[in-house]
């Protein structure tokens, strides 16, 4: 199975708008083609666009700042035709994570939304997350990322993939805290891989040798990972947004 994640910007100006980078961030997921993906910044506008225009996805997730639709969603889609949805919801990365809250020194709202699948024709079983950390508040990524990897514990022998924007880099805590268990790195898990970083910020050539802080974490054990890929090309001789997307190709192990 593909497996993505991308954080498509929430806004933007100009010609950087997120209205205007719609159908480039489209493009970029048909090109991918993922069994599943993450995506993180995702508003409710971007939400409608992407349910209207990938009808073969389901999806799980919720609004941050209500629960329902209001603020940035971190969900998990699926393909419609190949999985089917044994359970989902999404906690709040804070001192209070079943309610909507921001936590620590958070500068923002953050969630991690998770989905437990079932492959149709295999019954294989997978969790999988995906979550947006804090930027600026060093506590709340440490503890966010100890939430996170606390959901993933409490699956104890799951095959288990988790996405996200962790707005750190490979020698950060929070990247410490997510590798020090079951899971790793798929970029170093994979049999093949790029190297670089994720973030952009739209300047392609000042950022490109920096640590990834965009992430696909698998269980090393349960989850076996081919090829690791940072779609760093441009799409109409544009970027689609100021991360680059990244996917995994993986295999479920029995």
């Amino acid at each position: 199975m593909r497996v993505m994640s991308f954080n498509v910007f929430c806004g933007g100006r100009d010609e950087r708008a997120w209205t205007n980078r719609l159908e480039l961030v489209l493009g970029q997921i048909k090109k991918a083609a993922p069994d599943t993906f993450g995506t993180q910044e995702t508003h409710s506008g971007w939400m409608d666009f992407l349910c209207a225009n990938l009808p073969e996805y389901g999806f799980a997730g919720v609004g941050r700042e209500d629960g329902a639709r209001d603020g940035e969603f971190a969900p998990v889609f699926y393909r419609r035709d190949k999985y089917a949805v044994l359970d989902s919801g999404t906690f709040w990365l804070s001192e209070t994570p079943e309610v909507p809250s921001k936590g620590w020194d958070s500068a923002c709202t953050r969630i991690c939304t998770w989905a437990l699948l079932r492959e149709n024709g295999t019954g294989k079983e997978f969790l999988q997350l995906n979550t947006h950390l804090d930027h600026i508040g060093t506590t709340a990524m440490i503890e966010g990322a100890k939430l996170v990897a606390q959901k993933i514990a409490a699956y104890p022998g799951l095959p288990v993939i988790c996405t996200g924007d962790f707005n750190v880099g490979e020698k950060s805590p929070a990247y410490e805290v997510m590798t020090g268990g079951v899971m790793g790195d798929a970029k170093f898990l994979a049999a093949r891989a790029d190297s670089g970083n994720t973030y952009t910020g739209f300047d392609m050539e000042g950022t490109k040798n920096n640590s990834p802080i965009d992430f696909i974490f698998v269980h090393r054990e349960l989850v076996k990972v081919d090829t690791y890929k940072i779609m760093s090309e441009l799409v109409d001789g544009k970027q689609p947004s100021d991360h680059y997307a990244i996917y995994a190709d993986v295999e479920i192990r029995d």
